[in-house]
């Protein structure tokens, strides 16, 4: 499917796209949304697979995975097929690829084979676990990569059990953070005018999604918790009842807090000993929210927006 592309900055570059299901196509989906020139290498049996992971060929979410490519067949186990990969990867400028670790040197196709073609070659590799280490071979999905990685532990309400993103968010940053690799060493080539490899993984891309509950456990002990529509710090953040539907709120700091409560005609909350502060409302946040819950009751949300 062709969109309109954003940008026509990478036109001058050429992907080998090996990517499948989701983490993979969006690295290079970024890449063809920029206006590089992609080719997406398919296996014979991808074309009649209407199961095949990442959904049918002609469904919503592969047409958006992989937008603005154009795409070839070819049998890399065979070895005219790999002879052909082999010459189109002479004069590449980039290959992306989200096999299992094992699978790119069953096939000859690893990031030293493909370096003696082409020095200059940018090759990326996403990942469940890393290229090595104990868990390499294993293969790596998105709900997997959120348990692992802690995201789970820290979503949902209080007391529920582990909670799924509502988005693939492991898939996705792996490949916004492989894109991000893949553009960086297009830039060091042009000075070294060597290729290297870039390599990124599912649980990678969530242990930093949670660099800040990381950052308070080492700075200050605090083991994070599941917090709903809570937020750890700015109080209060949630979602109220209002009279007909609900309202989404979020304030950060003494001043949005003062204009907060003025706004809702809550002078009371602005002189109440428990909430003076803001390690105050965070001790004292469930009666803090009841209490706002109070005010947003009394209205339409259409009201309080107004």
């Amino acid at each position: 499917m062709t969109f309109p592309r954003a940008s026509s900055a990478l036109s001058r570059f050429t992907v080998l796209d090996l990517t499948r299901i989701r983490s993979g196509p969006t690295a290079v989906r970024q890449l063809s949304d920029w206006g590089a020139n992609v080719i997406k290498i398919e296996a014979p049996t991808d074309l009649a697979d209407s199961e095949q992971p990442g959904g049918p060929r002609h469904g919503p979410d592969f047409q958006n995975l992989h937008r603005n490519k154009r795409a070839m067949t070819l049998n890399l186990k065979d070895p005219k097929g790999l002879e052909v990969f082999k010459r189109l990867a002479a004069k590449a400028d980039v290959i992306v690829e989200n096999f299992r670790p094992d699978v790119k040197d069953k096939l000859g196709i690893d990031y030293a084979s493909m370096r003696a073609i082409n020095p200059r070659l940018v090759y990326a590799s996403i990942s469940g676990f890393g290229q090595d280490g104990p868990y390499a071979k294993r293969p790596g999905f998105d709900q997997i990569a959120q348990g692992m990685g802690g995201l789970m532990s820290i979503t949902g309400l209080p007391g529920q059990g582990p909670v799924r993103a509502g988005i693939p968010v492991a898939d996705l940053t792996a490949g916004l953070f492989c894109a991000l690799g893949i553009m960086t060493a297009l830039l060091e080539r042009d000075v070294s005018g060597e290729g290297q490899w870039v390599q990124t993984s599912l649980l990678q891309a969530q242990v930093f999604m949670l660099d800040f509950q990381a950052a308070r456990w080492l700075v200050d002990g605090d083991v994070p918790q599941q917090a709903g529509n809570n937020h750890p710090t700015s109080i209060p953040t949630g979602v109220f009842k209002t009279s007909d539907s609900f309202i989404n709120i979020a304030t950060t700091g003494g001043r949005i807090w003062e204009r907060f409560a003025q706004a809702i005609e809550a002078p009371d909350l602005l002189t109440h000993p428990d909430y003076a502060t803001i390690a105050l409302r965070s001790k004292n946040r469930d009666a803090l929210n009841a209490a706002i819950g109070t005010y947003m009751a009394k209205r339409t949300t259409g009201e309080w927006v107004s």
